[in-house]
């Protein structure tokens, strides 16, 4: 079977860059390990999606908006980062607008259904769910992906969207920078029994990480970052005792909590692919970039990928070029690692130096928040990046209409 693209992995990044595509009139592929059961009604896995104002932008062009529901979105107005004991932190709000919110919070699972539900009957892409690519090689210069089915499928362009310890782009030969934090990171939703005020929250605690994100109905969703010993402790605690270590390591802050959701976790691990493409392959969402969660850009940063990598194939496309020659995508490549480098390299400092409980580390991190609280250009800036707002955000649309 020979095909125009073919996309590994039917996360939300890969179905989204499948609809992005399917205006194109080209013939797409979407490859997945998981059952079709589980593309149309993903399981709760804990996460809870940031979504800067350009995302939801895309995320409308895209149709994947407007099948999520008002209880499915929950708006993120401020965020307060604190060190350590002390009270003092730095304060984000957006800039100039009460009204305005930084980010809007999404479940994982939510963002993942309402992608699948976008592409499920679109004639112009096929889903081949419940299988693995087992190896690649070339046919006449294409990519050859052979399938466990037995099946292999030809491509102009084969596309790594299956996360970031991508299989595909081991197999093609792109290496990948990794950090392993040595941590893991627990997700879950509780019930709170003071109010979050629609204020997020990351605690860079000694020897842990706290951050709860505002929900609605008085919920939250907690994350709490430790190593993986200390982590396995606290996953075998029972409910009843997990609440109480919960209140207890966010200092009462939020009265008690309670449960109310699974508990989920996930090893700490930030990579940034050495290079975005090969000839007719292309990386996107955490194939290409992998974020460390402190900043809250890891799918944003995938729905930039979807953008770019489609805004290019479709012009190519247009004007009667090859879109998947070397030159199309390593403009995407040049393009995205100019959007995405500076903020990866940025939020690798973040995370060491917060993370690292010696006396040096602790006084730079007290001296660096203080420093930013009392600079207002600072925080605006701040908010800008976290909201993603600006020229960015104002990108032609996706779809035609």
């Amino acid at each position: 079977m020979q095909v125009d693209v073919v996309i590994v992995g039917a996360g939300p990044a890969g179905l989204c860059l499948a609809r992005a595509l399917a205006p194109t009139g080209l013939s797409v592929v979407v490859v997945e390990q998981q059952p079709l059961g589980s593309l149309r009604e993903p399981a709760f896995d804990g996460r809870e999606i940031a979504l800067t104002r350009r995302s939801v932008r895309i995320l409308r062009e895209l149709g994947v908006w407007e099948r999520l529901g008002p209880p499915d979105i929950s708006p993120l107005r401020r965020a307060r980062v604190l060190n350590g004991s002390s009270l003092h932190g730095l304060s984000v709000a957006p800039a100039g607008d009460d009204d305005a919110e930084l980010a809007f919070l999404v479940p994982n699972d939510r963002i993942r259904r309402a992608a699948y539900a976008c592409v499920e009957h679109e004639p112009r892409v096929t889903l081949v769910p419940h299988t693995a690519v087992h190896a690649v090689s070339l046919s006449e210069g294409l990519p050859r992906l052979h399938l466990s089915s037995g099946d292999s499928l030809t491509a102009r362009l084969a596309v790594a969207a299956d996360s970031r310890f991508s299989s595909l782009r081991r197999e093609v030969g792109i290496p990948a920078d990794m950090h392993d934090f040595g941590k893991s990171m627990l997700v879950c939703r509780m019930a709170l029994e003071r109010s979050h005020d629609g204020e997020a929250l990351e605690w860079f605690d000694h020897g842990q990480t706290l951050a709860l994100l505002p929900l609605h109905n008085g919920e939250a969703s907690v994350v709490l970052t430790l190593p993986g010993h200390a982590m396995k402790a606290v996953m075998a605690l029972d409910d009843a005792a997990f609440n109480k270590d919960m209140h207890r390591r966010f200092d009462g802050r939020f009265g008690q909590m309670r449960l109310t959701s699974t508990r989920h976790t996930y090893p700490l691990v930030a990579t940034y692919a050495r290079r975005f493409v090969a000839p007719n392959i292309a990386l996107i969402g955490d194939a290409a970039v992998g974020m460390h969660p402190v900043t809250a850009h890891g799918f944003n940063l995938g729905l930039l990928s979807v953008e770019s990598l489609a805004a290019e194939i479709r012009k190519a496309h247009a004007a009667g070029e090859d879109f998947a020659s070397i030159r199309v995508l390593e403009r995407y490549q040049r393009n995205h690692r100019l959007a995405t480098r500076p903020l990866y390299l940025a939020t690798l400092a973040i995370a060491k130096l917060y993370t690292d409980d010696r006396l040096p580390a602790r006084l730079a991190r007290r001296a660096l928040l203080r420093a930013s609280q009392a600079t207002p250009p600072f925080q605006r800036a701040l908010a800008r990046m976290l909201s993603a707002d600006g020229p960015a955000g104002r990108a032609k649309p996706m779809i035609s209409a």
